[in-house]
């Protein structure tokens, strides 16, 4: 059900993080390696980026398939970014909203972006229709659940709620409503990202965005019982926050399930979400269930158990038709992929049920 991505660090090339790396999002869209819903991403992609001196990001979004876009590919080579958000589209229903719906989605300094489903959409999140103003209602750049978790994560921003927060708070108001949804989210304002796992998978890695493996990051063995609070210092200045892995460099560290991770360029912080009712007082605006992930920012911290880096798998064989054809450069990534872009998608490459 889509793979983005987002990175805060030294300035580097769009391409450098989406089309160059042996399994970018460019390659994700076709051949994702961790994906558990879904299997080709060809519903549309974008990307939002920041300029030196403008806290309002660019966007290019597109209702195609990132592979199939050679402006995309010559954009990516020469513009150059300290943080970036992007992401490739699974649809869960068809759409007539075309790159509207595609993340990611803005508002202000914000970028945005939604990797999952909302369960019985749209019915089931009909009570939390009346916590928006109308405003935000009619301000919706798409009609799919994508855009509407967005803005309730947006009016929690706007009354200056820390990114993080917002996050955790809007996935559990959701989780209420509509549970059994998948809520992996993803947001950034250019200094900070923010993301949730509720459903899917969700790697971070520090250091360099490219240049060679690097020192791994320090990390524990699985535990059945997680902390309370989990924490890692950052090294090298720069951090990237992915649905699974572009390369096989040792640093990638997994985000357990139902966790909430708030980066910045000097460290990463885990906390896990955790539904429950605020004690002693009344039902939050949103269905009751408050989250109780702080969104602090990074910081150093009491140890606590972590989990071993490792490399990720061999590519699995994608399902859709074409991936057994000749083998050609895909666009923007100078290098020949495992399996080719798919020339025809077939209708089971979309999920039966959300």
């Amino acid at each position: 059900m889509c793979r983005h991505l987002a990175y805060l660090g030294d300035e580097v090339s769009i391409g450098t993080l989406l089309t160059q790396p042996a399994h970018s999002l460019v390659r994700q869209s076709w051949e994702p390696r961790r994906q558990r819903h879904g299997t080709v991403n060809a519903d549309g992609f974008g990307v939002g980026w920041y300029a030196a001196g403008d806290p309002v990001p660019a966007r290019y979004r597109r209702s195609g398939p990132i592979w199939a876009d050679p402006s995309f590919a010559d954009l990516a080579r020469v513009v150059r970014t300290t943080a970036l958000l992007g992401a490739v589209r699974d649809a869960t229903e068809p759409g007539a909203d075309g790159e509207a719906a595609a993340a990611p989605f803005g508002g202000g300094p914000w970028l945005f972006s939604h990797n999952g489903s909302v369960r019985d959409w749209p019915g089931s999140v009909a009570p939390l229709v009346g916590t928006l103003e109308p405003e935000a209602l009619l301000a919706m750049e798409a009609r799919n659940d994508a855009a509407f978790v967005w803005a309730l994560a947006l009016r929690r921003l706007r009354a200056g709620t820390p990114l993080g927060q917002s996050l955790a708070e809007t996935v559990v108001a959701l989780d209420a409503a509509a549970p059994g949804s998948r809520l992996n989210l993803l947001l950034t304002d250019g200094a900070t990202i923010a993301a949730t796992t509720w459903g899917d998978s969700l790697w971070y890695r520090t250091g360099p965005a490219s240049g060679g493996a690097g020192p791994a990051s320090p990390a524990g063995e699985r535990s059945g019982q997680r902390a309370p609070d989990l924490r890692e210092l950052a090294s090298g200045g720069a951090v990237v926050v992915a649905s699974e892995p572009y390369d096989d460099d040792p640093r990638w560290v997994e985000v357990p399930d139902r966790t909430l991770v708030t980066a910045t360029r000097s460290g990463v912080r885990l906390t896990p979400i955790e539904h429950r009712a605020a004690p002693g007082g009344p039902p939050g605006p949103d269905g009751g269930a408050r989250a109780t992930a702080s969104g602090a920012p990074p910081g150093p911290g009491p140890d606590a158990p972590h989990r071993s880096p490792s490399a990720p798998p061999p590519p699995a064989r994608p399902t859709a038709r074409g991936a057994d054809r000749p083998q050609p450069v895909a666009p923007g990534t100078g290098h020949a992929p495992h399996a080719a872009p798919p020339q025809h998608l077939s209708p089971q490459h979309k999920e039966s049920s959300p």
